[in-house]
């Protein structure tokens, strides 16, 4: 990513001397650089507020709830997870992460699920149908709160960042579900070809 980042680096400063807009490209890059600060102290805190709102979900048991409201879909979707393995509470958790924006929060989350379904996996080489489903959930991103993108408008100065909430909902929705299917099509073309 460094290499990538230097070349465009590079290459504006070569295409700025060559057009003579130098003084536009270092002034550009200055702004820029003003700018990813002040968007950098809003984030910092709504992912303190929401961080503390996972926090108090999971010290109230409210994970709890959530996790028994999901068991009926992960006994379906995670059908190598034993009932009451911890996987599933952690399932739950990052889904919720992820359906409140928190993305940088839903990582550590989805490291330690990973972590619970390698456990009950019976091939260490490969990954198992449920780290798979759990992959393609992960990186489809559902969200009712994009928190972060929120954030990062507010920083910005949109007028009204909020409405960003029903089309990352709808897209979202469409991208969960669309991974969900995938993974559970290629789990049987698997099995028959495997």
């Amino acid at each position: 990513m460094n290499y990538i980042f230097f070349i465009l680096i590079a290459l504006s400063i070569i295409l700025g001397i060559l057009n003579g807009t130098l003084e536009n490209v270092v002034n550009s890059m200055l702004t820029a650089c003003n700018t990813a600060v002040k968007i950098s102290f809003s984030l910092i805190g709504i992912m303190a507020f929401w961080l503390g709102i996972m926090r108090l979900a999971e010290k109230s048991g409210l994970v709890i709830i959530i996790s028994k409201a999901l068991k009926p879909i992960a006994k379906i979707l995670f059908k190598d997870i034993p009932p009451e393995d911890p996987a599933v509470g952690d399932i739950a958790m990052s889904v919720t992460a992820n359906a409140l924006g928190l993305t940088n929060a839903a990582t550590p989350i989805g490291l330690k699920v990973m972590q619970e379904l390698q456990k009950n996996n019976p091939e260490k080489e490969s990954a198992s149908d449920s780290m798979c489903m759990f992959l393609g959930m992960s990186t489809a991103g559902f969200q009712i709160i994009p928190a972060t993108v929120i954030a990062i408008l507010i920083g910005a100065g949109a007028k009204n960042p909020t409405e960003i909430i029903l089309p990352t909902l709808i897209v979202t929705t469409l991208s969960f579900i669309t991974a969900i299917a995938a993974a559970l099509i290629l789990q049987k073309l698997w099995r028959r070809n495997g």
